[in-house]
């Protein structure tokens, strides 16, 4: 999304409570020198004005490593995206913690997640996509590697079908494992009864991706969160972009379905970079992006649920 002629002064502004301190926290995040980070991918160099807390984990981002070979039937073919680029982007954001969501460009292939969690260590974890032919043992081996969760992409493809959700929930269930849901709002409604079933919690990206212009009135909506309320469900707050119709850079839409769901259950939410944001043609910047989580969640109380304790108690950090 572009800027539509906002300066980074305006949309400070714009966020009430961002502009106290900012000399401080510069200095702070970069050293007398007060250098700015570069991330590919990621539009602008400032750091974030908003000072994340320490342990706080990006919960859903990326990798893209041309040594591991993209499914030839992948929708999105991304430019690649390595752990080296990646922790550039921890540096400017000061995250210390990732969770590597495996993507749809490589269906089941989760060599490059294993892979990208042994080089990352022990503060990363990762979500695989498999289908019903897994293996108990390859199971095994993805726990083993930091994997804590499986990921069906029900929109952009990607290896799974509706049809799996179930008998797979069934042998992860046992492991400790959740069930990650990536699919448009109407179908996650459609599918209520077969999530309701399911042995697992559920993870829903990108703010369940609510439709709009309905938003919080959506009924969509209204069984997130009840299934938030019941200990099930869990939200991403990522991906703004990716259904607001306001755009950038407020994405006013989307930031209030985020400071709902805030209002609902602050203890079933996670914040995720969506980096190296392989739906956008033109990247967003990082830094703006996490700073609207200083509206979405004002207080320092919900900022360090949602930033730490939380993905603490999803993913065993």
């Amino acid at each position: 999304m572009q800027n539509n002629g906002w300066s980074r002064r305006e949309f400070l502004i714009s966020v009430p409570g961002m502009v106290a301190g900012v000399a401080a926290l510069t200095h702070a995040q970069t050293g007398a020198q007060g250098q700015e980070v570069a991330v590919k991918w990621s539009a602008g160099t400032e750091l974030p004005q908003l000072k994340v807390p320490p342990n706080t984990a990006d919960c859903h981002h990326h990798i893209y490593d041309l040594r591991f070979p993209y499914d030839p039937k992948a929708i999105f073919k991304p430019g690649e995206a390595t752990v080296a680029d990646y922790r550039m982007l921890q540096k400017r954001l000061g995250c210390t913690r990732n969770v590597i969501v495996q993507p749809s460009t490589y269906a089941v292939d989760n060599r490059c997640l294993v892979a990208s969690l042994k080089e990352f260590g022990k503060a990363a974890r990762g979500v695989a996509v498999v289908n019903t032919s897994v293996t108990d043992a390859e199971l095994k081996e993805l726990d083993a590697a930091g994997v804590r969760g499986i990921r069906f992409n029900l929109a952009q493809g990607g290896g799974t079908t509706w049809e799996m959700v179930e008998p797979l929930a069934k042998r992860v269930a046992p492991m400790g494992w959740h069930l990650q849901i990536q699919a448009e709002g109407p179908a996650i409604l459609a599918h209520k009864d077969v999530l309701n079933r399911v042995p697992c919690p559920l993870v829903f990206d990108h703010l369940a991706h609510v439709p709009e212009p309905e938003g919080i009135k959506s009924p969509v909506f209204a069984m997130i969160s009840d299934l938030m309320h019941n200990g099930k469900g869990w939200v991403k707050l990522s991906g703004f972009y990716i259904d607001s119709k306001v755009g950038a850079p407020t994405f006013a839409d989307s930031v209030a379905i985020a400071t709902a769901y805030v209002k609902e259950a602050p203890q079933r939410l996670v914040w995720g970079s969506d980096w190296p944001h392989p739906t956008e043609k033109v990247k967003p910047d990082d830094a703006l992006l996490l700073d609207l989580m200083a509206k979405v969640a004002p207080s320092k109380s919900a900022q360090k649920a949602i930033f730490v304790t939380n993905p603490e108690k999803l993913y065993g950090f």
